[in-house]
């Protein structure tokens, strides 16, 4: 079986594994003020070109989302986001767990525009009883979407705009953040990233890392005392070395941005073997991710080989499936399903 169905089935970049065999003897002080985490976050400060940033490493992505929204929302308050939005639809209600509201917003692609967030805040606001409401407090997002889609430089432009215009904390989930830097489309840096987002974290479970995400805070506000939310949440590590030699070894040699190309470069081929054979995807995605529509025979003669996920039930029998290729994904396994696209469906 050729797996397909997400990008962190595999263990970990070879250079992860040979960087932590060679330092595993070593004696560090724990979580996460050893020499690696703090070179790590030097690094990292220098890709964003933000040198005041703060960096601290968590070990995956619900928890990086669970401590970053808990510590900016006050008591009243709610996170606004795309319907489809990872807090919303993949989380098992994470965010409403520790009492603070979701506040989904419709969205085709899986984006949030600056006119939507405008639209929910002027809506409360207009409320005569909105102090019966949840507020309105920040703003989530994610790059890729859930979806794979991306948003560009002036999208995020004009979002980073509102939200400053109204006080609401933008926040950036970076899951798969190297796969949308590595798109074709992307007009995105980290540099910019830094610049637009108040808060956002570089992913490492999905691109090369055994685990651990990198989280960057820009705005002073939100600086003071996160460590302290970190602990009290259970999300510090305490041998944090872990983390900071994985990311220490991403962000050396640019190697977080190229194994994240490879496994753009394998997808936008299966993308284009869809359409050379008249397949219909259901988002136009120019990430990891994609999403093509078939029908139940079609899933079948797939499933004799790959594994994928379910995405969406359509009308008349047809099905949106996800097919994610990774940094380590084999290039004969794509040949072969490109082969069997073209030959099978």
């Amino acid at each position: 079986m050729i797996r397909l169905e997400s990008d962190y089935l595999e263990g970990a970049h070879p250079l992860i594994i040979e960087h932590l065999t060679e330092t595993n003897m070593e004696q560090t002080p724990g979580y996460g003020t050893d020499v690696h985490c703090q070179n790590a976050s030097n690094l990292i400060r220098s890709a964003c070109r933000a040198p005041e940033a703060d960096v601290h490493f968590l070990v995956g992505g619900t928890q990086t989302n669970a401590v970053v929204i808990t510590s900016v929302l006050r008591p009243h308050q709610g996170v606004i986001c795309a319907e489809t939005g990872h807090i919303n639809v993949h989380e098992t209600g994470a965010i409403e767990a520790r009492g603070h509201k979701v506040l989904p917003l419709p969205s085709q692609d899986g984006k949030l525009s600056a006119a939507a967030v405008r639209a929910c805040y002027d809506a409360h606001y207009s409320d005569n009883d909105r102090e019966h409401i949840v507020q309105p407090g920040m703003v989530y997002i994610s790059h890729p979407t859930e979806n794979g889609t991306t948003y560009t430089a002036k999208e995020l432009e004009e979002l980073s705009c509102l939200c400053r215009e109204l006080s609401l904390p933008l926040y950036l989930d970076g899951a798969r953040l190297s796969y949308g830097l590595a798109a074709p489309v992307n007009d995105l840096s980290l540099e910019m990233i830094a610049r637009l987002c108040d808060i956002f974290y570089i992913g490492g479970t999905k691109t090369g890392a055994l685990f651990g995400e990198a989280l960057v805070i820009t705005s002073p506000s939100l600086k003071k005392d996160f460590r302290y939310l970190i602990k009290q949440q259970g999300a510090m590590l305490a041998k944090g070395r872990l983390l900071g030699i994985q990311f220490e070894t991403l962000f050396t040699d640019e190697l977080y941005i190229q194994i994240a190309r490879h496994a753009v470069n394998l997808a936008m081929d299966i993308k284009k073997t869809f359409q050379e054979k008249g397949i219909a995807l259901y988002y136009d995605s120019c990430t990891n991710q994609q999403f093509p529509v078939l029908n139940k025979q079609q899933i079948k003669v797939l499933a004799e080989t790959y594994s994928f996920s379910h995405w969406k039930d359509l009308p008349d029998d047809k099905t949106v499936i996800r097919l994610c290729t990774s940094w380590a994904t084999d290039p004969e396994y794509v040949r072969q399903l490109c082969r069997d696209i073209r030959e099978k469906l």
